[in-house]
């Protein structure tokens, strides 16, 4: 070999390592950060001695809230209104948004059924039980249902988180959590769950924090917490959503803490699971099981959908506070706002039919029930802050996505969802992707939409841990 050679294979060399160096910072694997799992989120003053508060805080306390008939009342008069919304454009549907014809149908709706019946809801509401406790500051509320002794026998018995996102709340699990939690006792059912249902911290019943800085990494930290005070340091987590985020989050923080992470809208938004998504387009038969390209190709097509979609995202991330006191006590304005999602989010087809298909895969009182949670708690303003709290300088720089989640992790993708995920983008961070399915029909509110095909899954997957990773049941 010749010195010119030998110098240019060096040169050749030497670039290849500042280019692989620059790459490996770029999207290395790093480690998981540190955080602090006393951060107060409180409106008064952290406390000196937190040994003392959580002595001081630490109980659990059933709660049955009950709104008096004055509140329902109001909210009555208030869509007694005389309406006068602007009429849709000639032959729109839902393409420009909700369409107000049909918007004043369930106005209508909600006025003269839904309300009249609001006790007869509110029974329905409370049938799981209902539990408040402090954490970090915060009044948290969640479901928690326990299995008796005499239910557990013979069976697999395990722990349970269920997370929501936006603009779901607790109220999207019901039918799953009867399925999880067998309130009619199978027999032939091997698999019972106790089920702990939070919500949210600025969601519902949740507290939210006068203190800027409770992203998705710090609401991990409040979860996990919930679970420890309430005797769990082992449990499966399932989400959806920013559900399917916090769910990430705490496998990836917590490994030790979480037996499985399973989730219906699985993502990897590192940069390096982007350049794969980008350059699988160009071979897709490589990367995706024959028969469901479509759910990802081609990426036109995903791009489009996702930025007709994502208008409301970018305006939480940066202006939260302007259009929640838009919506706050505008009861019609709220409906609107969060029902139009449960039709352009579950088939985005529906954009095309005068009634958003809303009725095709949901009844209308599984969605009010759900609209009333935001009126009544007033929580539409501290729910979309997540928003802006999950694109914060301090929260990107956790850089979350490049940390290895070790924990053994499951995909269920519906077609009808907003964003889908290869299993060669999922696997950089999700180093135990252990199960990962199709289904056709579906969209991104999975656990109302189709309860029985989500719990069918998730029970797979728990098959497919406790083969793998031989854990024991409670």
């Amino acid at each position: 070999m010749s010195p010119l050679t030998r110098l240019l294979v060096l040169l050749l060399a030497m670039g290849g390592g500042l280019v692989y160096k620059r790459l490996n910072q770029l999207w290395g694997d790093l480690p998981a950060p540190t955080l602090d799992d006393q951060q107060w989120w409180g409106d008064e003053a952290s406390p000196k001695d937190y040994a003392a508060y959580l002595t001081n805080t630490s109980e659990v306390i059933g709660n049955r809230l009950l709104y008096p008939e004055s509140t329902i009342e109001d909210l009555r008069k208030q869509l007694n209104r005389t309406l006068r919304l602007t009429p849709p454009l000639e032959g729109v549907a839902f393409e420009y948004g909700f369409n107000t014809d049909y918007l004043k149908e369930l106005v209508a709706y909600w006025r003269d059924d839904y309300l009249p019946r609001w006790r007869e809801r509110e029974v329905f509401l409370w049938q799981f039980n209902h539990f408040t406790t402090e954490i970090q500051g915060l009044r948290m509320h969640f479901l928690h249902l326990m299995v008796y002794d005499d239910n557990k026998v013979g069976k697999q018995h395990y722990p349970v988180l269920l997370l929501h996102g936006w603009p779901g709340s607790v109220r999207e699990f019901y039918d799953f959590i009867h399925l999880l939690h067998q309130t009619h006792l199978d027999d032939n059912n091997q698999y019972i769950f106790n089920v702990i249902v939070p919500s949210l911290p600025g969601y519902g019943w949740s507290q939210g924090t006068s203190r800027p800085g409770l992203g998705p990494a710090q609401m991990a930290v409040m979860l996990r917490n919930l679970m420890l005070r309430l005797g769990y340091d082992k449990f499966f987590v399932q989400g959806g959503d920013w559900g399917s985020v916090l769910g990430s989050h705490l496998a990836t923080l917590y490994p030790d803490n979480v037996l499985g992470y399973h989730s219906n809208m699985c993502n990897n938004l590192s940069p390096k699971s982007q350049v794969k998504g980008l350059l699988a387009g160009l071979l897709p038969s490589f990367f995706v099981p024959s028969g469901f390209e479509d759910f990802f190709f081609p990426k036109s097509r995903e791009f489009s959908y996702l930025m007709e979609e994502s208008g409301y995202f970018h305006l939480q991330a940066t202006k939260p506070d302007t259009i929640g006191s838009a919506l706050t006590d505008n009861p019609v304005g709220l409906a609107a706002y969060i029902l139009e999602k449960f039709s352009t989010w579950t088939n985005a087809t529906y954009r095309a039919l005068p009634d958003g298909g809303l009725t095709q895969r949901y009844k209308l009182d599984a969605l009010f029930d759900n609209v009333m949670i935001y009126y009544l708690t007033n929580s539409i303003t501290t729910s979309q802050r997540l928003y802006a709290e999950a694109y914060t300088k301090e929260q990107r720089e956790l850089k979350l996505e490049r940390v290895p989640t070790l924990v053994p992790t499951g995909c269920a993708r519906f077609k009808g969802d907003i964003m889908q995920f290869l299993d060669t983008q999922l696997q950089d961070k999700y180093k135990n992707l252990i199960h990962s399915t199709y289904y056709n029909r579906g969209g991104h509110f999975a656990a109302l939409e189709l309860p029985k095909v989500l719990y069918k899954d998730f029970i797979e997957f728990v098959k497919k841990v406790e083969r793998k990773f031989k854990i024991k049941t409670l």
